[in-house]
């Protein structure tokens, strides 16, 4: 009887360590804390369009450095990013390119780097604080793709077709969790 024991103890022993290091291993996978303490900087200039009816020769050089504005862009709406979920700062501008396509730019972004981050275009209004964590799945809304740095200046093409005029804020959106980590109204200029 006492050998039966030890061997079924063994037995819960070597099971609970299974059990605590495979969950160890997932909450690892899932929140990845690593990420709270590694920064990420990513600096694009301005988005530069290539006029398409000229040839070739008469298209700028790949090898010559981009102006710092592009002619052409406009900006069609501005807002400065609040914090929800982590802190978040840094000003978003809608543009629209000379060729006639939009780009979201973030400039002078801070915020913290979290699994799965993306960029959403959404037509949730922004609220300050907790109430604000929540609401830009609520609506309609495009990725824009993955955030490329958590800190920085970034460009994010709108797909072809998507109409901004119907999107009034962007969100930082960790969508692992559902929950923004920063947004901005956008208002129009």
């Amino acid at each position: 009887m006492g050998r039966e024991r030890r061997a079924r103890g063994r037995t819960l022993t070597v099971g609970v360590l299974v059990m605590a290091v495979a969950g160890a291993g997932f909450g690892l996978y899932w929140f990845q804390p690593w990420k709270l303490w590694q920064d990420e900087t990513v600096q694009e200039a301005l988005p530069v369009t290539v006029d398409a009816s000229k040839t070739p020769a008469e298209a700028p050089s790949s090898r010559k450095p981009s102006p710092p504005a592009p002619a052409g862009s406009v900006t069609l709406a501005r807002g400065e990013l609040i914090s929800h979920e982590h802190e978040t700062s840094g000003t978003v501008r809608l543009l629209r390119l000379a060729d006639g396509t939009h780009t979201v730019r973030l400039e002078n972004l801070d915020t913290s780097n979290g699994p799965d981050l993306r960029v959403w275009l959404t037509d949730a209004p922004v609220r300050e604080g907790q109430a604000g964590w929540h609401v830009f799945d609520d609506g309609k809304y495009v990725s824009l793709g993955k955030l490329k740095g958590n800190k920085g200046s970034q460009n994010y093409a709108l797909p072809e077709g998507v109409d901004s005029a119907r999107y009034s804020s962007v969100s930082i959106w960790c969508d692992r969790f559902d929950v923004s980590f920063g947004a901005a109204e956008l208002a129009r200029t």
